[in-house]
């Protein structure tokens, strides 16, 4: 053979493979049996040889898309996606295809918070979630998939992380985010549509961390990290967590976010309150979705043995920040925790109440109760104290239990067990050593089980009517 010829060959040869290696990339959160928000303009972007053009095409509509991708290589484009359904396939070329398949269109919720967001549904070590070797063995739905995010920090944003989606299957919800899997069941069930679960968490994390450089400005009392720094660092400096585990997602299309974190700041409840309304609207700037729906579970009572604040005021800022911007709720357990466990095993209850939370006011279906009785208004009678409440239409219940959780003080600040019983319009309570009675805590300990619940069955949260230190 002429020695030209075969110097062509090898030259083709390396150009070809040349360009396989530029073939497209994608983020991680693009991939097979992924779920895309249904009824959205949705971002899908990646890399590609410098100036190719790219084009998608999406199964549902064989709609195609183009544009040409930058000198880096970074292109991005965003697809009509209809009502939700599927499978589908998506097709993205630049001169090599690559196609993802199994995918669903339907409603997406991204998941994140400490470590009883991330208890996986088999539980911790001898730690158990409660029903969950009944929940993953019925748990194979077609209509469910799931994607967990891989802890990691930066002091930098990235552009990716770690993670697949995966199927809804018994060996993937073993490893799943219980609270977060319990939610999506359930609006899947009711909604009877496709449900995308992205599970971002880091036990032990305070809030800071999970907020991004924009939003921790807005607190003067927070210093920013150096990034120039070397070596490793703390997860818990502020927004190292959200540049590694959120950021890289804040242009994927969602319908809205849950939230369960809270002990690891519990000695700061002031702040907190101020830090997690901060929280909500900085996802919600970053997401670009100005009413981004956002649930949270209120931390659950737990006897924590260490000086320290009462962890009820940590409950209270939770309380006053579910009020505090629209589009928000919270969902207590106040019933659920365990005295010596900070892990409570009843993550279907906390699971469920965020449900309940979407459902009636993303959602707007009505006919049920999303939210337990909440304080309306105090009236002193003599000694007697006479307690009204909102979200108990239907009036108040303990289930056959003794309401001993109410406590009452005078104007000396010193609370005495209150006598309280449930009346017509709501509830009547008295301590003899308190003649006049200026003050009532419901619950306001650091472990309690909480007995007071609308008849729905969704329990009222510790609450005070005073505000002293």
């Amino acid at each position: 053979m002429n020695p030209r010829l075969i110097i062509l060959i090898i030259l083709c040869s390396i150009a070809i493979t040349s360009t396989a290696k530029a073939e497209i990339i994608l983020p991680a959160i693009f991939g097979d049996n992924m779920v895309l928000q249904q009824q959205t303009d949705a971002a899908i972007w990646g890399k590609a040889s410098p100036g190719n053009n790219v084009e998608i095409i999406t199964s549902w509509d064989n709609q195609s898309y183009n544009t040409r991708a930058g000198r880096d290589g970074s292109w991005r484009i965003k697809v009509k996606t209809p009502s939700a359904g599927g499978p589908y396939d998506i097709t993205i070329s630049d001169g090599l295809e690559l196609k993802l398949s199994n995918i669903l269109i339907g409603e997406v919720w991204i998941c994140s918070g400490q470590s009883n967001m991330f208890m996986p549904m088999k539980g911790y070590r001898n730690q158990p979630v409660k029903g969950s070797n009944e929940a993953i063995a019925t748990s194979a739905n077609p209509n469910i998939r799931l994607f967990s995010a891989s802890r990691d920090k930066s002091l930098e944003p990235l552009d990716d992380l770690s993670g697949e989606w995966l199927e809804c299957l018994p060996e993937n919800v073993s490893e799943f985010s219980a609270t977060a899997y319990f939610f999506g069941e359930f609006i899947q069930q009711v909604l009877g549509v496709p449900v995308g679960l992205i599970h971002s968490s880091w036990g032990g994390t305070r809030i800071e961390p999970w907020i991004s450089e924009q939003g921790i400005k807005e607190f003067d009392w927070i210093t920013l990290p150096d990034r120039n720094q070397t070596g490793d660092f703390s997860r818990q400096l502020p927004t190292v967590l959200f540049n590694a585990m959120i950021k890289p997602v804040t242009e994927f299309s969602i319908r809205g976010a849950l939230w369960y974190q809270g002990e690891a700041n519990r000695d700061e409840p002031e702040r907190y309150t101020q830090l997690m309304q901060g929280l909500i609207e900085n996802w919600r700037a970053e997401w670009g979705i100005d009413d981004m729906p956002f649930y949270y579970v209120q931390i659950a009572p737990f006897d924590y043995r260490i000086t320290g604040l009462n962890s009820a005021f940590l409950r209270e800022a939770q309380l006053k920040a579910s009020t505090a911007l629209p589009n928000t709720g919270m969902a207590s357990i106040i019933d659920a925790g365990e005295k010596d466990c900070i892990h409570p095993a009843n993550k279907r209850a906390a699971g469920n109440r965020l449900a309940y939370l979407a459902l009636a006011k993303t959602y707007g279906i009505k006919g049920f109760a999303y939210s337990g009785p909440v304080l309306k208004e105090m009236v002193v009678e003599d000694n007697m104290v006479k307690l009204t409440f909102d979200y108990a239409e239907n009036g108040l219940t303990t289930f056959g239990a003794k309401l001993k959780n109410f406590k009452i003080a005078g104007s000396n600040r010193r609370f005495f067990e209150a006598t309280a019983y449930i009346t017509r319009e709501g509830i009547t309570l008295f301590a003899p050593q308190v003649a006049n009675p200026v003050a009532v805590r419901y619950a306001f300990d650091d472990f309690v089980i909480g007995e007071l619940y609308n008849t729905e069955g969704l329990p009222a949260s510790s609450f005070r009517t005073d505000d002293w230190d």
